[in-house]
């Protein structure tokens, strides 16, 4: 038997407990994560999502160190622009980080690599600031860590970040 679907609309937008998600000018806004998949290859995906952190620290997705989940048997490309900036935004470190990452079936991750490109170094010759790919965590967790000598002034950093997955089983 068919079946008629009616199409979804909404004047204005769609909104989740009145925070906007689609805007009427067909914007995606305010949205935690977004994933992105091939109806055609189920076995991949793309994800963005923004880190944040403080001075030496692992950066999360939120307030409660939340950690980017990686699937079991999998394969990713992780592609970061991280930037870390002290209060007075004199000091600044931008780095460009690609990683590949294995996860095997219990969840243990293996960086394979990572290529580095510096943006922007500004750091005082006093002071080391370093920016790294986290694998250590819990399973299927990953991350970077932060850190900071030779100051107590705040290094705020933010990433933005893409994973592209691919199951390998």
């Amino acid at each position: 038997m068919a079946v008629n679907l009616k199409n979804l609309d909404s004047l204005g937008g769609f909104s989740v407990q009145n925070t906007t998600v689609v805007s009427d000018t067909f914007d995606v806004k305010n949205v935690n994560s977004l994933e992105l998949k091939n109806s055609f290859y189920g076995d991949s995906a793309i994800s963005h999502y923004i880190l944040r952190g403080l001075n030496t620290n692992i950066l999360s997705v939120d307030d409660t160190g939340g950690q980017l989940i990686l699937p079991s048997n999998t394969i990713n490309f992780i592609e970061s622009t991280i930037v870390g900036v002290n209060d007075t935004g004199a000091s600044v470190l931008a780095q460009k980080l690609e990683t590949a990452v294995s996860v095997n079936s219990a969840g243990v991750l293996a960086e394979m690599g990572t290529m580095t490109t510096i943006i922007k170094d500004t750091i005082p010759i006093t002071q080391t600031w370093t920016i790294s790919p986290f694998t250590g965590g819990s399973a299927n967790r990953f991350s970077y860590t932060t850190t900071r000598a030779g100051t107590t002034i705040t290094i705020k950093w933010i990433a933005y970040t893409r994973v592209v997955t691919i199951d390998h089983t």
